[in-house]
C-alpha cells in the first residue's frame, strides 16, 4: 500500500472546499464570624434597609450559543437548547430555530456577524478546525470544535454538551440509544462471514477513497466489516484503480456529497466507462450500493441509527 499512498494535504482540501461544520449574586451574606459577632445567624442575610427584605440573587443569563455546522445544530435541538447563530444550508434544519441568524457557510463563517451576535460559544468540529481554528482568532471569537469523526467520538462530544447545559440526561438518553442499536445489530450479525469493502466519496468531479478513520469507515468497521484500505492515519486518499482492483472487495460503497445528485451521475459514469471496474468481484456480483447522504454524512450525525440499520443491510443481505 506505501506505493499507492496519495494522500496530501491537496485531497483533504479537495474535500473541505467541495463540501458545502462569573454570576453576580446581588445582596450580601455576612461571613460566620462577622455574623456571630453582630449576633445573627450566620446564614441570614443583612437587611439591605429598615423593614426590606434582601435583594435577590442576579440570575445567570443563558448563553448564547452559535453552531456552525447541521450536524451541531440537529445535537443541540435534540438536547433542547437554542441557538443565537446557526449554518446556512440547503437542508431543513429543525424548526426550533425558524428565525435564527444564519451566519454563513459550516467552512466559511461570517466572522463580523457571528462577532455581532456576542456569543458564548461558538462550536464547529474537528474536521474544519485546521483551516478554520486561526480565523477565528484572527476575528477574536474562541470556538469549541467537537470531534465528530467517529460514532464514539460523537457520544463523548454528546455527553460533553450535556454536562455544560445541564443537559446531562437528554445526552445520555441519545448516547444510550446508539449502543441499543448497535448492540442488536451485532448481535444479529455475530457468527457471519466479514465482507471486505471499498469507500468512495465523491464531490463533484472527483471522489476519494475513505479509509476506517472516515465517519462511515468507522460504522463499517463497528458492524464487522473490513476496510480494503489498512494502515493509514488520515481519513481519505486519493483513488488508486488497479491497486484497489487488486484487493478486490466483496462490497463497494458510494457516498455522494455536494451535489449527490450530480455526483451518483458522476459514478454511475466511471463506472460505465472505466473498464476496470468490470472486474471487481462487488461489481460482477451486484453489490454497489449508493449510500443516502441525509445518513451517512461526513461527520457523524443524529441519523447514526437509521444509517447503522441501512449498512448492515448492505454488508450482510
Amino acid at each position: 500500500m506505501k506505493r499507492y499512498r496519495f494522500w496530501t494535504g491537496l485531497a483533504v482540501l479537495l474535500v473541505w472546499s467541495l463540501l458545502a461544520a462569573g454570576c453576580a449574586q446581588g445582596g450580601t451574606r455576612l461571613q460566620p464570624d462577622r455574623a456571630a459577632a453582630a449576633g445573627q445567624p450566620a446564614e441570614t442575610a443583612a437587611p439591605t434597609a429598615a423593614g426590606s427584605a434582601p435583594a435577590a440573587p442576579a440570575e445567570t443569563p443563558p448563553p448564547r450559543i452559535v453552531s456552525t455546522t447541521v450536524a451541531i445544530t440537529q445535537i443541540m435541538d435534540a438536547l433542547g437548547l437554542d441557538l443565537v447563530g446557526i449554518p446556512k444550508s440547503v437542508k431543513t434544519l429543525p424548526a426550533r430555530y425558524d428565525g435564527v441568524t444564519k451566519v454563513g457557510n459550516p467552512m466559511s463563517p461570517d466572522m463580523e456577524l457571528v462577532k455581532s451576535l456576542k456569543p458564548t460559544d461558538v462550536l464547529s468540529v474537528t474536521t474544519l478546525q485546521y483551516d478554520l481554528e486561526p480565523v477565528f482568532e484572527q476575528a477574536g471569537i474562541k470556538a469549541t470544535f467537537l470531534d465528530l469523526t467517529s460514532l464514539a467520538d460523537m457520544q463523548q462530544a454528546i455527553v460533553e454538551l450535556g454536562a455544560k447545559y445541564d443537559r446531562a440526561e437528554q445526552a445520555a438518553t441519545l448516547s444510550d440509544s446508539f449502543n441499543a442499536t448497535l448492540s442488536r445489530l451485532q448481535a444479529e450479525t455475530a457468527g457471519k462471514e466479514k465482507p471486505t469493502v471499498l469507500i468512495l466519496l465523491g464531490v463533484p468531479g472527483s471522489y476519494l477513497v475513505a479509509t476506517e478513520h472516515s465517519y462511515i469507515g468507522d460504522l463499517v468497521r463497528l458492524l464487522g466489516g473490513v476496510n480494503v484500505v489498512q494502515g493509514e492515519s488520515v481519513e481519505y486518499l486519493a483513488s488508486n484503480t488497479e491497486y484497489l482492483q487488486q484487493a478486490n472487495p466483496d462490497v463497494i460503497l458510494r457516498a455522494a456529497h455536494g451535489m449527490p445528485d450530480e455526483v451518483v451521475k458522476m459514478f454511475d459514469e466511471e463506472f460505465k466507462k472505466n473498464d476496470i471496474w468490470k472486474h471487481f468481484k462487488a461489481v460482477q456480483n451486484g453489490r454497489v450500493y449508493d449510500l443516502e447522504e441525509e445518513l451517512f454524512g461526513t461527520t457523524g450525525n443524529l441519523a447514526a441509527n437509521e444509517a447503522l440499520v441501512s449498512l448492515a443491510a448492505k454488508l450482510y443481505p
